[in-house]
């Protein structure tokens, strides 16, 4: 399946993203949390231009925020003796180490990601100016709105036709129980599969019949020398003398007979062979991290709890450190976990090898099957850790060894009950792109165990503030998390034009005087940016618009005429249909942020 349906979402969020986000500047204390006002019926708009310009001005283009420093995000699941998640911790029972340097927590929230619940629809009457004729013809009604979007990657890079075929038949059964709320996607790690997020159980079903093994590299020949991802790495980038050794007795039985007098040609052969094998399994392992990265993008565009699943044998990541330490740090920012699923179950290592591939006989026989036995096991171990680490650093699970391919399903689907998000910024942080190892501890009388990064690699150079502000926003945008640091109400109302035709209308109703403002010149100074953003019945993006407010208010403007608060309005040209609203709402002064769901049944 092509990915151009892919490809071309992506770009058309690209581009409202571009059109939409912001820039950054200084910093500034934050006051005290406004609770945001109950949802009302009907709130009259007052387009800003009613009050004096000089005053109040709207606009639709970017604006500018305040950046921190850099904050080291760590995801961290603490877990029972009984394998419980835990979630009564508080901020002061965490130490978070740097290099072995005590840090500031200056960030800490308990996410519960199964709390969602399905949103409410917020119907309002008709606004001023608008007919009893425009009036919804339906109200009250509550969409079934996606809660849940998994997306499964099934790494058929690496995965061999016996192992696929059982984890595909696994997924087909656990397809089967998935909720109503729930969406799921299908990747495969070679991109030749791809199925955006759906419910239909149907087009599920046929994507995976459509999986089979596609490695990018080599058909599973036997070379000569037979060598290995795992010992073309410790010849070429540990030059281990051993594994060398090995390498070049095989070629000299393969290539040469055995015959002694060639050993110096054997030699170049079999580094010739690692160096191959080492291209060759870096192109495989560098295609599964990105895709992991790719889709780790996509499914943070979607609206409320979100996880990946890797569905894999594991894959050798030796040199690609940075790359899966980035796409941990891009999880962790996106509330992105990622699980894995070993599709090997409880394996082992055949002595002598696979039977059809049973190589060549020679006078150094022994000696290179007993030392390849060795390799091959050390292979095969290694081979998960890059999934482990994954879930580890993204609060997942890493499900192994285990012939149960249906319960590790269930477990590698469920998020964590619990997990805790802390925050802090290193002191003094050299830009050098150094690894900074990380350790995580509990203050705690029970025995309990922590998953959590285990570093991450300082930046070479200074942030660009407008790209961290623009992920800031991003996050909030597609997250079904509600915020409620500033006093905001989300509001909707629709009018149908035709059977075929309505005009949905979002209105940000703002409690202007329990904003925060900087006085200068005599005026109340404060900006908003108000974000209304539309999905489909599947979270799927579909519209955006930005609005930007410029307040610049005397006193009695902000005592008297703003003192039943602001509404502004943005409206979007819909079908008939179910759909999502994301209202997110900033201000420059206290940058706080506050965001609203909403659905509508459009009939």
């Amino acid at each position: 399946m092509s990915l151009v349906p892919f490809v071309r979402m992506l770009a058309q969020f690209v581009l409202f993203v571009s059109s939409t986000f912001f820039c950054a500047g200084g910093a500034a204390p934050s006051p005290a949390q406004q609770p945001a006002p109950a949802p009302t019926s009907a709130p009259a708009a007052q387009p800003p231009t009613q009050t004096n310009t000089a005053e109040m001005n709207s606009r639709d283009e970017p604006t500018t925020f305040k950046v921190n420093v850099r904050l080291v995000l760590v995801r961290v699941v603490v877990r029972d003796g009984k394998g419980h998640a835990v979630g009564n911790l508080r901020k002061e029972d965490f130490e978070v180490f740097d290099k072995g340097k005590p840090q500031v927590i200056s960030q800490f929230s308990v996410e519960q990601p199964g709390a969602q619940v399905a949103l409410a629809s917020k119907s309002s009457e008709p606004g001023p100016g608008e007919t009893p004729e425009e009036a919804p013809a339906e109200k009250g009604k509550t969409p079934e709105v996606p809660e849940r979007f998994i997306a499964f990657v099934f790494d058929d890079v690496h995965l061999q036709f016996g192992d696929l075929a059982q984890v595909r038949a696994a997924a087909e059964r656990h397809l089967a129980t998935l909720r109503p709320t729930d969406r799921v996607a299908i990747f495969s790690t070679s991109g030749q599969t791809v199925l955006d997020f759906t419910d239909d159980r149907a087009q599920l079903h046929q994507t995976l019949l459509l999986l089979q093994p596609r490695p990018i590299t080599g058909g599973g020949m036997t070379g000569c020398p037979d060598v290995s991802y795992y010992m073309g790495d410790l010849i070429q980038n540990k030059q281990d003398p051993q594994a060398l050794l090995v390498a070049t007795q095989d070629a000299l039985d393969c290539a040469f007979g055995g015959d002694q007098r060639f050993y110096q040609q054997a030699q170049l052969v079999a580094q010739a062979a690692a160096g191959l094998a080492l291209s060759t399994g870096e192109t495989e392992s560098r295609a599964a991290l990105r895709m992991l990265t790719d889709v780790a993008r996509r499914i943070a565009l979607m609206p409320g709890q979100r996880s990946v699943v890797l569905v894999s044998p594991g894959f050798l990541t030796p040199q690609l450190e940075t790359e899966y330490v980035d796409l941990i740090d891009r999880a962790v920012r996106s509330q992105v976990i990622i699980n894995a699923l070993d599709a090997r179950g409880l394996y082992t290592v055949v002595p002598g090898g696979d039977a059809s591939n049973p190589g060549t006989t020679g006078p150094n026989t022994v000696f290179v099957s007993s030392n390849k036995l060795q390799y091959h096991m050390a292979e095969a171990s290694a081979d998960a850790d890059v999934m482990a680490v994954l879930a580890d650093g993204t609060g997942g699970i890493f499900f192994q060894n285990n012939n149960d391919l249906d319960e590790g399903l269930r477990r590698v689907s469920t998020a964590p009950e619990y997990y805790y998000v802390l925050g802090f910024s290193p002191q003094n942080l050299k830009l050098d792109g150094s690894f900074h190892g990380l350790k995580v501890t509990v203050k705690s009388p029970e025995k309990l165990t922590l998953q959590a990064r285990r570093g991450y690699y300082a930046p070479k150079h200074m942030t660009d503030a407008t790209e961290e502000a623009k992920q800031e926003i991003e996050d909030a945008i597609f997250s079904q998390e509600e915020l409620h640091d500033l006093p905001v109400g989300l509001h909707t109302q629709f009018f149908k034009a035709s059977e075929a035709d309505a005009k949905l209308t979002v209105l940000a109703h703002v409690d202007v005087k329990g904003l925060r403002f900087r006085k200068a010149e005599g005026r109340n100074r404060n900006d908003l940016t108000v974000v209304s953003v539309l999905f489909d019945r599947n979270g799927t993006f579909l519209q955006g618009s930005t609005k930007t407010l410029e307040m610049r208010l005397k006193d009695e403007t902000l005592q008297s005429k703003l003192g039943s608060g602001i509404t502004l309005k943005t409206s979007f040209d819909v079908k008939p249909g179910s759909y999502l609203v994301r209202l997110v709402v900033r201000d420059a002064e206290g940058r706080l942020m506050s965001a609203e769901n909403g659905a509508v049944v459009i009939p």
